[in-house]
């Protein structure tokens, strides 16, 4: 079963026009990112030339507008390439055209709206100079890469899983060290896991009911996943990407081979664990015998092949368990997006009128209630998807997106994860309108350099009015009326 194939009676034509104003927008968005990013301190390209200027006063202003605009093309094209999907104009082929084209330039970008590569270059070179970065964090080692580490994580042990940590090993070992070329390198590495999605993604839709170059507009071109998980170059994207292949191979009938993919994405970050009970419940639909011994011998057979595959790459890794503790390193990070970090804030803010009490009681109370209620939904999820099949996919979906609003810590890119897990199902327009909205709020609601821009509502406001323009374009040509044409 050739699962990634594109149907022969899908559109074969290629919008050129539109490509190429999504390429102008993230060349754009590239060159403004040289002022405006996430730059390096010390930037060996720019300081011998005459450009250092972009990065100070008037000329980081300039470059904050470039990029803004540049934005705002890769959102328009965006909307535009939808549109034409969702009127059967363009097909796959198209979409995939633009996934290419889109990611190029941003591979060679300074990092955007995140400085979290320099955390994975720094861990990487922990482990390649013998120190332990479950154990250290990047300020031991007192280096460019540990230089551009931002100060949150600076003491931080690693919280990524041993394959990740390898490969940050080995991008370090390659490029001696050099900010530039890992930033470059490690991005080439992440680009496998947006090479999975677009391969997964058009089988995933054929099983859960969509359509195939929907998914892929929906998750591979949508600029949430482009912009953060490649500009931005955060490990989600090959987590996510070995999570979509996996899933797809599970559910095409491939199961220890689709555990395995899946597994390895666990040993990139924890997050992937979430759809191995459900992909569990897929084996054991294919399993003959009562369905609670089927269900059982599912979940031996599938946690054998976890802690195979696990096992062996923590040993080649030469790494333990110890980024396991590590996870809760992200509690640090106190936003709204976190539903209950937000109740947490909110109630603090309300008290404080009256009486002065400590905030961290409050988020520990409100974060409690949150896991207490993200294992309740999870396990519901669970049990509602024990005859297997494409519902397992969806409640997976369903549960990864209550991990993304119910964890401590929540950042814009983390709802990239039922993103793709989600879509390949049959999306109504209405709902692909909501995605259009949402996606286009969560990328603007952090600055290029990496702070976050939630507590700045005029500019939220901003971003809600753009974001709507984009969701209602999806189904309307001109909805500003711009054009002047009835």
């Amino acid at each position: 079963m050739r699962s990634s194939a594109t149907p022969a009676t899908e559109p074969r034509g290629i919008p050129v026009r539109t490509i190429l104003l999504g390429v102008a927008g993230v060349m754009l968005v590239a060159l403004g990112g040289s002022g405006a990013g996430a730059v390096v301190k010390r930037d060996p390209l720019l300081a011998a030339t005459s450009l250092s200027w972009i990065r100070y006063g008037h000329g980081q202003d300039l470059a904050t507008a470039v990029l803004y605009l540049g934005l705002a093309l890769v959102v328009w094209s965006w909307v535009r390439l939808g549109r034409m999907v969702l009127r059967g104009h363009v097909g796959s082929r198209a979409v995939l055209a633009a996934v290419g084209a889109w990611t190029l330039p941003l591979l060679f970008a300074p990092p955007l709206f995140s400085k979290d590569i320099y955390s994975y270059l720094a861990q990487g070179q922990l482990a390649l100079n013998g120190l332990d970065p479950y154990q250290v964090g990047p300020a031991v080692l007192q280096s460019p890469l540990s230089d551009n580490v931002s100060w949150v994580w600076q003491n931080t042990p690693a919280p990524y899983g041993p394959l990740f940590v390898l490969l940050s090993e080995g991008v370090v070992w390659l490029t001696g060290g050099s900010v530039i070329g890992g930033v470059v390198l490690l991005r080439l590495v992440l680009v496998v896991g947006l090479a999975l999605v677009c391969w997964s993604l058009p089988g995933l839709a054929r099983h859960l009911g969509g359509k195939p170059a929907v998914a892929l507009w929906f998750a591979a071109a949508n600029p949430l996943v482009l912009v953060h998980l490649i500009g931005g170059a955060h490990n989600d994207m090959l987590m996510v990407g070995l999570m979509a292949a996996g899933v797809l191979l599970v559910l095409d009938g491939r199961h220890v081979a689709g555990i395995v993919l899946v597994t390895l994405g666990v040993a990139v970050k924890a997050t992937a664990a979430v759809a191995l009970p459900f992909l569990v419940l897929v084996w054991a639909a294919r399993t003959e015998g009562p369905r609670r011994a089927a269900i059982g011998r599912a979940i031996g057979r599938g946690v054998a092949v976890f802690a195979v595959v696990f096992t062996a790459t923590s040993v080649i890794a030469g790494r333990d368990l110890g980024w396991l503790p590590a996870l809760s390193t992200s509690s640090m990070i106190v936003n709204w997006l976190s539903l209950p970090s937000a109740v947490g804030d909110l109630a603090h803010t309300l008290v404080t009128v009256f009486v002065h009490l400590d905030q961290g009681v409050f988020l520990t109370v409100a974060r409690g209630i949150g896991s207490a209620l993200l294992v309740f939904i999870a396990w519901r999820q669970w049990r509602a998807a024990e005859d297997g099949g494409p519902n397992a996919v969806f409640r997976a979906a369903v549960t990864m997106l209550a991990v993304a609003l119910l964890s401590p810590a929540t950042l814009p890119w983390y709802f990239t994860w039922p993103l793709v897990l989600g879509a390949g199902l049959a999306w109504t327009a209405s709902g692909l309108t909501t995605v259009a909205f949402f996606s286009t709020w969560l990328l603007l609601v952090t600055f290029p350099n990496g702070d976050t821009a939630l507590y700045s509502w005029g500019y939220l406001l901003v971003a809600v009015l753009l974001s709507a323009l984009a969701a209602v374009s999806l189904t309307k040509d001109d909805p500003l009326r711009l054009s002047g044409k009835p």
